[in-house]
């Protein structure tokens, strides 16, 4: 059964908010049918996806948001870490449980988020709304759309199960020719306390980090203690942003996630695990392989946000901090374990090739690099690690520091 947006008298001029019309050929969509957006312009505020469904994106289609604030609505969910009010997102499910849901087509969702981003901004504690927003859904295919321009972070999936995004292209920091949207905190992919997700051939430009594992903040977190694990991230192309980073919210867990066959290009850092006091749980059997980054990006250096090509960071948003006295172990402490670089090459004109930074009172441990070859503005970096093994490393440097 296929319910054509055209139908419901959706209007593809640009200009028109179709928010009713998706949303009922949405709501009247059969079990296991297919809401199909043709070619054309279609303006529309926060819809709200249903199990058992796709959403089809023909060639030449763009679902764009309507940069008014007012047809986006106050929802509460998870985000950075916590649960709290948040501006809905173009598309969203809400509240339930959900399973079978697919987003498809080589059209382009573009949520505008130039338009929504100073206005959303200026209702704090309110938070910016994201591009997508998915809670809690069993089996879900997002294949081969576009995305664009989200005031927030892009692709938000949080309490997923069985997930697969393939062939997608996110462009959160600028379009396909360059113009840049001038945002900040728009990360690519958010995979948040999700398990078994799959992202493969996808092209990923974004403006903070391009792949994020979550999984909650300190003790809110710790408390739902839903991790995120069993992660597959291969054969993709970050052409902007920070990397696949895990944390720096973490509380839930963070586990067995790999990292290979990727390209990193004017990315500031292709690996970083940021976990600081105060998160607790763990992010542990971590893997990046067969992996190149090669950074000739100036726009960003060295700073307490994010230190390198490659790091891990126990300090992540200190300016100063002390590595050498140990605060007492609590159920904030996290535990880093079990991290596996291998036949990585990496060269940056900004940061430290390499950084590793664990917490006095609980080093890090287990960490391995294997046939690696990092060449930065600065060396290598190393505190409170535990069984550090370099195999084969070859790392080089332009300046002291």
């Amino acid at each position: 059964m296929l319910n054509n947006i055209l139908d419901f008298g959706a209007v593809a001029d640009g200009m028109t908010v179709c928010t009713k019309e998706i949303q009922r050929a949405i709501d009247l969509c059969q079990q296991g049918g297919t809401v199909v957006i043709p070619a054309g312009v279609f303006v529309s505020g926060a819809l709200f996806l249903k199990s058992n469904m796709t959403l089809r994106l023909e060639e030449g289609a763009k679902l764009l948001g309507s940069g008014n604030v007012e047809d986006f609505p106050i929802k509460g969910g998870p985000y950075e870490g916590l649960d709290q009010l948040n501006f809905a997102s173009l598309l969203n499910t809400d509240g339930a449980r959900y399973e079978n849901i697919t987003i498809e087509g080589k059209g382009i969702i573009d949520a505008n988020g130039k338009a929504l981003f100073q206005t959303e901004l200026e209702k704090l504690p309110i938070k910016r709304g994201r591009c997508i927003w998915l809670r809690n859904v069993q089996n879900l295919v997002i294949k081969e759309v576009t995305f664009r321009q989200s005031p927030a972070w892009c692709v938000h999936l949080i309490y997923c199960r069985n997930v697969h995004l393939d062939g997608i292209k996110v462009y959160s920091k600028y379009d396909e020719q360059g113009n840049v949207y001038g945002m900040h905190n728009c990360d690519g992919i958010d995979v948040d306390s999700c398990q078994d997700v799959h992202i493969e051939n996808c092209i990923i430009g974004s403006q903070d980090d391009s792949i994020a594992v979550k999984s909650g903040r300190d003790a809110e977190g710790r408390r739902v203690g839903i991790p995120s694990k069993n992660i597959l991230i291969e054969n993709c192309e970050f052409i902007s942003g920070f990397g696949v980073a895990m944390g720096s919210e973490m509380a839930g867990g963070v586990e067995n996630v790999v990292v290979r066959n990727c390209t990193f290009k004017d990315t500031f850092s292709i690996a970083s695990l940021k976990a600081i006091r105060g998160r607790g749980n763990y992010i542990r059997n971590i893997r990046y392989e067969n992996c190149t980054h090669d950074n000739q990006s100036t726009e960003h250096k060295d700073t307490k946000w994010f230190r390198g090509a490659i790091y891990l960071d126990g300090f992540y948003g200190s300016e100063e901090f002390d590595a050498e006295t140990p605060l007492p172990i609590d159920d904030g402490t996290p535990i880093i374990e079990d991290i596996y670089f291998k036949n990585l090459e990496v060269n940056t004109v900004a940061g430290n090739a390499v950084y590793l930074y664990g917490l006095p009172e609980r080093p890090y441990r287990n960490i391995t690099m294997e046939n690696v070859k990092a060449h930065g503005k600065h060396g290598m970096k190393v505190k409170n690690i535990d069984n550090l093994q370099l195999i084969n490393v070859e790392v080089t440097y332009d300046e002291e520091g």
